[in-house]
């Protein structure tokens, strides 16, 4: 509100209600944030570990490729059940507290539901991150006919998408970017690197598709 000058007379002076800028609550994203970037991240890093490790032993593009869609599929579902079982169960706690605080309170019981986290919202969201996600090292592998070419396509596009899920997660967070991205891009290639190794210790160890 602007203040009204008592000197000034009361036809000229009228107060003006001016609506107050409110900062931006950046908590207020961390339900959803956190469901999409873990989400992308783990469909990247999963998926791109999984198709490492079969061309560590089969050089096979359509093994490679169908090997990728099953980790896409199989992780999508599981990154929806199991944030759909947390976030109910979060909501539970949530609105049980809530009717023992605003037993008496309708109006403010109604405009803090409307806060209360949704179960399917976060489901649908995590299984698309994770899709997203996903979709990148089977793009990279799908047209690379050379094997040890198409390794290095799918090492370099998850690269490059590991630091931008990083950038962008650390942008929206209002975090520090280049922490972020040296984070989950380390990660991503230690990944990447002790899967390829494994399955390559035990395929020369005489264990075979």
């Amino acid at each position: 509100m602007v203040p009204c000058n008592n000197n000034v007379d009361g036809n000229q002076c009228n107060a003006v209600n001016l609506p107050e800028e409110k900062e931006f609550d950046y908590s207020e994203r961390s339900q959803w944030l956190r469901a999409a970037v873990l989400g992308a991240n783990d469909g990247l890093v999963s998926i791109a570990s999984l198709m490492m490790g079969i061309g560590a032993v089969k050089d096979d593009t359509k093994a490679m490729i169908l090997i990728g869609f099953a980790g896409l599929f199989a992780g999508a579902c599981s990154m929806a059940i199991g944030e759909f079982v947390s976030v109910y169960s979060q909501l539970d706690i949530e609105v049980a507290q809530l009717k023992r605080e605003n037993t008496n309170n309708n109006n403010e019981e109604n405009a803090d539901k409307e806060r209360l986290p949704n179960p399917l919202q976060a489901a649908m969201a995590s299984a698309l991150a994770f899709s997203l996600g996903a979709i990148v090292p089977i793009l990279a592998a799908a047209f690379i006919n050379n094997h040890t070419v198409r390794l290095g396509v799918v090492v370099a596009a998850t690269t490059l998408a590991l630091v931008v899920f990083g950038g962008v997660g650390a942008v929206l967070g209002r975090s520090r970017v280049g922490r972020s991205c040296a984070r989950v891009l380390i990660g991503g290639w230690m990944a990447m690197a002790i899967t390829f190794g494994l399955t390559k210790l035990l395929g020369s160890s005489g264990l075979e598709m």
